[in-house]
């Protein structure tokens, strides 16, 4: 019997792979790994394995629109190079001037791709989110769609796309079933998946009357998720699924509440970190898209405020600044998966290095951020991951210009992530910091303390320190971040 990756039972917001505990951290592809031809996916599984890599994430279906903003996504395939489910048979073109498709038709090829890539990913023990469904965004992307009417030879209505991630139209949902049943039916046997519902799901889109509202969204889902479960059947083991409740794109809000609520099918919550990103009706600004805004302090509040919540958090899909393929990008997100890790979430970024024919990234990402990654995965796994959680209040201020994360399991292990806030903009961003103390009680026994290098992922010998109601560090000077790890003395 398949018993796939699962909530751990000792501590609600982590997992259980394969009878060890996990986190999940990445620095994927753009989600294009079987649907993009040319993608040799068995290079960047085998990179990802090397640097640690836990999780990647698999688009089945949608397709985007190549723009001048990263037009080389292995998401972003050439019309003649986009693999879909569905087998295009022709003759009519459709509107990227291939053949149409035909719904009633898989496409072979597609699945042979997909399980190939599934049981790489399982033989690395890689997580791969399978991503059922997505958001279409505009008419653009929309017109790339194999369910646009004018696409398949099938006789679906035309509807616009603000309608498609609802239940409105009886004819398009039922494709959209049958495409979600098809896609568990054939990954349900594998060990190393979580299905998503849908990437980025949204309500109230501008552009037509009456769109389509959260509420009305979050029903698809449901019904979505339902589909999942009738084909799984009853295992006693059912794969998770992951997503988020609908956003409300007039006025902005990314809602987190109801997606951690116990009413809404979801095993594991994504949460894109953007602006107005709220929980239980307080706001987290965590950045602009592609903004190159680093953000931190709400970052890291908004994952200590949702910890009590009874799911795993994701940081799904952080597209802060990694448009930005150099040093200054990289270090936002290594300081945002540093903090999220030690605020008790998880991690996806998504690493614009990767594309066709440079599927393990460039030079440079391989110095900087694939490595970067690699370092906090071995870190992070390294601890007694089955009893630690977020440490809040411990140390007794937060010294300017720091934003600081406490991670362990208090009275035995602690580990303190320290980052500098400052955004780009500043005119002191990367300037060493000098003279910073830390003060925090430990229990009157003997530990030792370490310094780690989140970016040259180099570990100093330990020294010990006695505990006591208010030890004192003084830190040494670094740039950008730093961990300081202590333990009970050995």
């Amino acid at each position: 019997m398949v018993i796939p990756i699962q909530i751990h039972p000792e501590n609600k917001k982590l997992f259980l792979f394969r009878g060890k505990p996990l986190v999940l951290i990445t620095a994927t592809e753009h989600y294009g790994a079987v649907m993009n031809r040319p993608f040799r996916f068995e290079r960047y599984l085998e990179d990802a394995a090397q640097h640690g890599i836990t999780l990647t994430r698999l688009f089945v279906l949608f397709r985007e629109l190549q723009s001048a903003c990263n037009p080389y996504s292995t998401c972003k395939p050439e019309s003649p190079d986009y693999i879909a489910p569905f087998l295009r048979v022709g003759p009519e073109k459709a509107l990227d001037l291939q053949p149409k498709y035909d719904l009633d038709q898989w496409n072979p090829e597609f699945f042979d791709r997909l399980h190939r890539f599934l049981t790489l990913a399982a033989d690395y023990g890689i997580i791969v989110e399978v991503v059922l469904m997505s958001n279409t965004y505009a008419p653009e992307v929309w017109s790339l769609n194999p369910l646009h009417a004018r696409n398949n030879i099938n006789d679906l209505p035309e509807i616009p796309w603000q309608e498609y991630n609802c239940l409105r139209h009886e004819k398009v949902v039922e494709r959209q079933l049958m495409h979600v049943r098809k896609i568990v039916e054939e990954t349900k046997g594998y060990d190393n998946i979580i299905y998503e519902i849908c990437n980025e799901p949204g309500g109230k889109a501008p552009g037509i009357d009456n769109p389509p509202s959260p509420d009305e969204v979050d029903a698809w889902q449901i019904c979505i998720a339902n589909a999942i479960r009738e084909v799984e059947g009853d295992t006693g083991h059912p794969h998770l699924i992951a997503g988020h409740e609908a956003f409300t794109y007039t006025p902005w809000e990314h809602s987190a509440t109801k997606s951690f609520s116990n009413d809404f099918p979801l095993d594991v919550v994504n949460m894109h970190p953007l602006p107005n990103l709220t929980w239980q009706g307080k706001g987290y600004d965590m950045g602009e898209f592609m903004s190159k805004q680093l953000c931190l302090r709400p970052y890291r509040d908004f994952c200590l405020e949702t910890w009590q919540a009874p799911k795993p958090l994701n940081m799904d899909e952080d597209n802060v600044a990694s448009q930005y393929k150099d040093y200054d990008g990289w270090t936002i997100h290594r300081k945002r998966a540093w903090t999220a890790l030690c605020s008790g979430a998880h991690y996806d970024y998504i690493d614009f290095s990767i594309i066709n024919y440079c599927e393990a990234g460039t030079d440079t990402s391989q110095h900087c951020i694939r490595s970067w990654m690699g370092y906090l995965s071995k870190f992070i796994h390294s601890l007694e991951l089955a009893r630690a959680h977020p440490i809040r209040n411990w140390l007794h201020h937060e010294p300017e210009p720091l934003c600081t994360s406490v991670f362990g399991v208090p009275g035995n292990e602690y580990v303190i992530y320290l980052a500098d806030v400052r955004e780009i903009t500043d005119a002191h961003y990367g300037e060493e910091l000098a003279g910073l103390r830390i003060h925090f009680d430990l229990p009157e026994e003997p530990f030792e303390v370490a310094l780690f290098s989140p970016e040259t992922g180099m570990h100093s010998p330990w020294w010990p320190i006695t505990g006591n109601s208010n030890v004192e560090l003084k830190l040494p000077p670094f740039k950008h971040d730093l961990v300081i790890h202590i333990r009970i003395a050995s």
